[in-house]
C-alpha cells in the first residue's frame, strides 16, 4: 500500500510542477505578445501559436491531475444520496468507465491521431502536430493510472475527494 501512495504521490508532484511550469511559461510568452503586438506594432504569430499549444497542455495535465484527486465535476444528485456498499459500487463503476474512455478514447484514439498528424507541421513553429498531440494519450495513460489507484483506495474504504472546506 505504501508503493501505491509513493507512485500517485510521484505523479502528483510532477504533474503539479508541469502544470506549474507551463502556466509560468504561459505568462511570460502572453507577457512578450501583449507588448510586441501594443507597444512595437508587431504581433507574433510565434507566441500566439505557442500559447494555444501551451493552453492545451495545460488543461489536459491539469485535468489528469483533477482525476487523480478525485475533485472532477459529477452529477451527485444519485450518488450523494446512496451510503455504504451500494455507494462503494457505484463509485468503482464511475472509475472504471472513467478509465475505460481515457485508455479507448485518449490513449488509443490520441496515439492513433498524434501517429496521422506526425507529417503534418505547424504554421509558425515548425515542429511536427503530432508532437503537439503527444499530451493527449499521455493525459489518458495519467488518469488510467489514477483510475486504477483510486479502484484501490475505493475497495479499501479510502475517499480522497476533497471536503468542503478544503
Amino acid at each position: 500500500m505504501k508503493a501505491l501512495e509513493k507512485i500517485r504521490k510521484v505523479i502528483d508532484v510532477v504533474l503539479s510542477s508541469a502544470c506549474a511550469i507551463v502556466f509560468a511559461a504561459m505568462v511570460v510568452v502572453g507577457t512578450y505578445q501583449i507588448v510586441t503586438r501594443y507597444f512595437f506594432n508587431s504581433p507574433s504569430t510565434v507566441s500566439e501559436e505557442l500559447l494555444t499549444y501551451s493552453f492545451s497542455w495545460m488543461a489536459l495535465l491539469s485535468s489528469a491531475l483533477v482525476f487523480g484527486k478525485r475533485d472532477h465535476m459529477r452529477m451527485g444528485f444519485i450518488a450523494d444520496k446512496l451510503t455504504g456498499v451500494p455507494k462503494k459500487i457505484l463509485e468503482i463503476v464511475i472509475e472504471l468507465m472513467i478509465m475505460i474512455f481515457s485508455v479507448s478514447v485518449m490513449v488509443w484514439g490520441g496515439y492513433t491521431i498524434m501517429q496521422l498528424s506526425m507529417t503534418q507541421v505547424t504554421a509558425s513553429l515548425g515542429i511536427p502536430m503530432g508532437v503537439v498531440y503527444i499530451v493527449v494519450p499521455l493525459s489518458g495513460v495519467l488518469i488510467a493510472i489514477y483510475s486504477v489507484l483510486n479502484i484501490i483506495d475505493l475497495a479499501m474504504g479510502i475517499d480522497r475527494r476533497p471536503t468542503e472546506e478544503e
